[in-house]
């Protein structure tokens, strides 16, 4: 029997089993990647996008080479969808197909349709069919992780399998998350990529990752000269605590004097500063840079700091 592949990949097929979802057709082949040898043209007006889309950004380029694709070449592969009330239909899979088709004015598309028996399984067939075609940003697939773990009760692990991923690959997915909104807009927009951010996430609080992420910005920097940075970073603010767990109880408004005069000098000089105190009451405060750009930056506002002063 010859059968049409569904390109729904591995994790997708999984879901595609009898108990889950029943194809429309004359015959029903009770494997457990279900495929169908017959299709439908469906109105487009009849059909509903995915209440489940777990992607957020559809690149209006990448959508416009699509129509220009179908429009010369016809949809190669048709999209999947499943009947909801009042005889219409839901897209399951494809919905950058259907965008597309709809913008170039056709009337009908061709579809597979299936019945999806519970929201969990549309959930998770909406959200792995992305995945795996590898069209969401890193945000979105880490959303799409935790939707996958907060309302299908899934596991990383079995994520993990279900996907084709490794758990640690799902775990920081996940975490990425955790980042302050601009960061994780500058990842969506490809400002930073998935090794600067692995990286700043290493990192204790958002001011400290927010520095990081200006000096990304300015001076152009490597992952690796971010991971040497955070490292950096980290070292200093261990060695901070120590210093400050040496302290006497009277003491520590001190210590707090200090951390607010750090947080005031990074606002004025725009880069990392650190107070350190010594047992004997002497300091020092050193104010990083990471480039010779930057290191010119600081010049200029010292000079015009002893300008001012005179």
């Amino acid at each position: 029997m010859n059968k049409m592949r569904t390109g729904l990949g591995r994790g997708l097929d999984a879901l595609l089993k009898p108990s889950n979802v029943i194809v429309e057709r004359e015959e029903v082949v009770t494997t457990e990647a279900v495929r169908s040898e017959s299709l439908l043209r469906i109105k487009i007006e009849q059909i509903s996008p995915n209440p489940f889309q777990p992607r957020m950004h559809f690149d209006q380029g990448a959508l416009d080479e699509l129509k220009a694709s179908i429009f010369t070449n016809g949809l190669i592969q048709p999209i999947t969808v499943r009947k909801i009330d009042g005889g219409k239909y839901q897209v399951v899979s494809g919905e950058r197909r259907l965008r597309a088709c709809k913008e170039i004015g056709l009337i009908d598309i061709p579809a597979y349709i299936i019945e999806v028996l519970s929201d969990d399984v549309m959930l998770s067939m909406a959200i792995i069919e992305n995945i795996q075609r590898e069209r969401l940003n890193p945000i979105e697939v880490g959303m799409a992780f935790k939707r996958l773990m907060e309302e299908c009760n899934l596991t990383q692990e079995q994520i993990a399998e279900r996907v084709g991923k490794d758990r640690t690959t799902v775990a920081n997915s996940i975490r990425l998350l955790k980042l302050p909104q601009e960061i994780q807009q500058a990842l969506i927009t490809d400002e930073i990529t998935m090794g600067h951010a692995r990286a700043l996430i290493n990192l204790p609080s958002h001011s400290m990752q927010l520095d990081v992420l200006a000096k990304i910005k300015v001076a152009n920097l490597s992952v690796r000269k971010v991971e040497s940075l955070v490292k950096k970073m980290l070292t200093a603010t261990s060695t901070e605590k120590k210093l400050f767990s040496l302290k006497t109880p009277g003491n520590l408004a001190s210590s707090t004097s200090v951390l607010a005069l750090e947080d005031k000098l990074r606002k004025i000089f725009g880069t990392k500063v650190l107070c350190k105190i010594k047992q004997d009451g002497t300091g020092e405060v050193i104010l990083e840079f990471y480039s010779s750009d930057e290191l010119e930056r600081l010049i200029d506002l010292f000079d015009l700091i002893e300008k001012n002063y005179n």
